[in-house]
């Protein structure tokens, strides 16, 4: 069986996902494209096969011929798109943030359980990074003791004109705050943003060092570096009782001249994440398919975005700030 999938969105990411879905996931075809853009929703519909090329989001979400939707478009529609699926019976996967608030996050999951089944997957694709994968597998063996601390590097070549450095930590440090409660299977208890020597090339507060501890006791630092010049570049470490788990960017060749070696660094996520984009979507199509959700869940929107608050929060009055969430509902247990 072959799911009909919708896109709305087709930007950047949503260009990407339509090109994944026709191109490398099994189980799944493209039968429509929304985008404010009509025209740039054709090109994309064309270059991929979907059936039809719309400027009707609510359209593709009603199309008896879509199984599943995945959404793309601006964040703050990301929460009414996603309740409109809940509603109609259709798996989604958003990309993120899941919602701008915590509060319209909450929206979503009062929707998902009002349905009786979680229906949504967030797009944190870095859960399927195959460097992740290892190294949560690795310390859940059990191997190297329990994870003492987890250093995390966040840099970019260039951060966007519109970025100042509250999306810095909204748009950029999510990921980590994903990642690391997912790796260390703990929750985030604190933040505290600490605001470096400036660089001359930035246009705003950065680097910065976001600095979490877990309700285990665990330190997550995060060094956030958008505007590093030389590439984008992510890379992890976990501290061990008895050693240490870390990778590095995904090393595609190996140059050795003029008495160098070099690696080269990918411009921007899409090629560092290609290969956990690809796994993702697959997964997130099996998923419909075996009836077993995978990945980020609604509430792991809603904690993201409650700890980014919190993070935000210290960003401007220099403190450590207390993260609290609702109560987890049994659904997302």
């Amino acid at each position: 069986m072959s799911i009909g999938v919708g896109i709305i969105g087709a930007g950047v990411m949503g260009a990407d996902h339509a090109r994944i879905i026709a191109r490398q996931v099994a189980g799944a075809h493209l039968v429509a494209i929304s985008d404010a853009d009509e025209d740039r929703a054709r090109a994309i519909a064309a270059e991929t096969g979907a059936k039809r090329a719309v400027n009707d989001p609510l359209g593709v979400i009603a199309d008896p011929e879509v199984g599943a939707v995945l959404i793309a478009s601006p964040d703050s529609t990301h929460a009414d798109f996603t309740i409109a699926c809940i509603r109609a019976g259709k798996p989604v996967l958003c990309e993120k943030p899941l919602a701008p608030t915590a509060a319209e996050g909450m929206r979503v999951i009062d929707a998902e359980l009002s349905a009786g089944l979680r229906l949504v997957q967030l797009g944190f694709m870095r859960r399927f990074d195959p460097g992740y994968t290892e190294m949560k597998g690795l310390l859940e063996s059990g191997r190297y003791g329990e994870a003492l601390a987890f250093h995390c590097v966040h840099r970019n070549a260039t951060a966007p004109a519109y970025f100042d450095s509250v999306a810095a930590i909204v748009n950029s440090c999510v990921h980590e705050v994903d990642i690391a409660r997912h790796v260390l299977s703990a929750e985030l208890s604190s933040v505290r943003v600490f605001r470096a020597k400036k660089s001359k090339l930035a246009h705003f507060d950065d680097p910065m060092l976001v600095v979490f501890e877990t309700d285990k006791g665990q330190l997550v630092d995060v060094e956030l570096f958008l505007n590093a010049q030389y590439g984008y570049d992510v890379k992890g470490e976990l501290i061990c009782e008895t050693g240490t788990i870390s990778f590095g960017p995904a090393l595609n060749t190996e140059v050795r001249s003029s008495g160098v070696t070099a690696t080269g660094l990918a411009a921007d996520w899409r090629p560092r994440f290609s290969a956990a984009y690809r796994i993702q979507n697959q997964a997130w199509i099996e998923s419909i398919t075996g009836g077993s959700p995978v990945g980020s869940s609604a509430w792991d929107g809603y904690v993201a975005t409650t700890v980014t608050d919190a993070g935000v929060r210290s960003l401007k009055t220099g403190e450590t700030v207390a993260i609290a969430y609702e109560k987890r509902p049994l659904l997302y247990t």
